[in-house]
């Protein structure tokens, strides 16, 4: 397969007469989006602002994040969800960068929501406050989850899902600034030089514990709570095949804007002919019963083992529950002598002082942490919310709570918020964002 995706360096964003893009401004009608967005009649309120790194915005519940991004040959964006059946992976593509665009509740969230900053000392907390952003805030008529814990969140999601294919037709007949390609031959009769590298592959593990339709990661469209560990090409990652879920704590969170530029599977790439012979993904998953944990580490490590892999990088979205799917493949892939590295984050309390993980094994000697979920973060006010702050502690957000008899509540009068790292949104950035760093005391 092969997978051009053009770029569109995206400096400034403004609202205008028209959409378009020159000479690195977007310019988005507002009033024109907002009607697109309001085709769909569940959508009872919605508004568009601009936000931009530095200032002083704070964006609360945040349920998920998109690059605009649009095919010339006017396949859909996601196929098999927004758009036809087809083949992700090949082709051509426009993208456009350094921007996304936010999807925020006008007043409800959930468990699986979260906090964003854009200025101040919460900006480092997150990617997207470093970016140019679209937000829509919006509600909607579905009313039968506006007071549930865990919501889908569908109608808000699929706005932001449209509105990043609509913003970016304005750079689908533009010549891209600069074009990025990703091509892997077939896994067998590559290269000689190739293939005496060592061979590696990338095991991924989106979250899918909710039987229940609608709340978890979407694969062309289908719910990956229903399928086994398979192979995928790495560029249908990177093409729009997978769609972020609505479940997990939000700071362990693979948004849709993750999936499309997935930084391991990138780097991977760019190792691939020069230190490794990188075959490809293993898509696994992360469901709750336990035949089903062991089921797919049995697939992921026949897979890896067929597939002829010496190493394995395994990323999880979540803990808690998952980290038994975590430990069980990375045992499983050593079991059948494939050195694996795991990527994931801790739930260490409060304190640091917990076990990091559900489950342990001594046989995960290699895990790059990308952070404690349960660590507290306390940010002052900010002059700008975008959305309800009072969803942090109001609405059973993993982070946040109505009150606390030690620390009171997560919002305070005075706008000021404290809340555990658990509600930073798409916080702890294992897809490869992370910059933090462990240090030892």
């Amino acid at each position: 397969m092969r997978l051009e995706i053009g770029n569109f360096y995206v400096k400034d964003i403004v609202f205008g007469e028209e959409l378009a893009f020159s000479k690195g401004t977007l310019t988005v009608n507002k009033e024109e989006a907002l009607a697109f967005i309001r085709e769909d009649d569940r959508i009872t309120e919605a508004d568009l602002y601009i936000v931009k790194p530095g200032e002083m915005v704070r964006m609360c519940p945040v349920k998920e994040a998109i690059e605009p991004r649009v095919r010339p040959d006017n396949r859909g964006l996601f196929p098999g969800y927004e758009g036809e059946l087809v083949q992700a992976g090949e082709g051509t593509l426009h993208a456009m960068k350094n921007c996304s665009v936010l999807v925020v509740g006008k007043h409800w969230g959930g468990f699986q929501d979260g906090v964003i900053d854009m200025g101040g000392e919460g900006q480092k907390y997150t990617l997207f406050g470093e970016l140019n952003n679209i937000v829509l805030v919006a509600d909607t008529n579905e009313d039968f989850e506006k007071h549930e814990q865990q919501k889908k969140n569908d109608a808000l999601r699929r706005a932001g899902h449209k509105l990043a294919e609509y913003i970016a037709n304005c750079v689908k007949d533009l010549v891209p600034e600069d074009t990025e390609v990703f091509e892997l031959e077939s896994i067998i009769k590559r290269d000689p030089e190739v293939e005496k590298l060592p061979s590696v592959v990338y095991v991924m593990q989106p979250q899918t514990q909710l039987e229940q339709m609608g709340y978890n990661t979407l694969v062309y469209g289908w719910d990956m709570n229903h399928m086994v560990p398979t192979l995928m090409h790495t560029n249908e990652v990177l093409d729009g095949a997978l769609v972020s879920g609505s479940f997990m704590p939000v700071s362990s969170k693979w948004s849709t804007y993750d999936y499309q530029n997935c930084p391991n599977i990138k780097a991977l790439y760019n190792e691939h002919g020069k230190t490794i012979n990188f075959l490809g993904v293993i898509m696994s998953n992360l469901n709750v019963a336990l035949d089903q944990k062991e089921r797919a580490a049995i697939f992921v490590a026949q897979l890896a083992k067929s597939l002829g892999a010496d190493g394995a990088v395994v990323a999880e979205e979540g803990y808690g529950n998952p980290d038994a799917d975590f430990v069980g493949c990375y045992v499983a892939l050593e079991d059948v002598g494939v050195k694996t590295v795991g990527i994931t984050n801790e739930c260490t309390g409060r304190d640091g002082q917990s076990q990091p993980l559900v489950t342990l094994d001594e046989k995960c000697d290699a895990i790059v942490s990308c952070g404690n979920v349960s660590e507290l973060i306390e940010l002052p006010a900010m002059d700008v919310v975008l959305g309800e702050l009072e969803a942090l502690g109001r609405d059973g957000f993993a982070g946040g709570w109505a009150d606390d008899e030690l620390l009171g509540p997560s919002v305070r009068p005075d706008g000021s918020i404290i809340m555990e790292n658990n509600s930073m949104f798409c916080g702890d950035q294992v897809c490869g964002w992370s910059p933090k760093t462990m240090k030892e005391f």
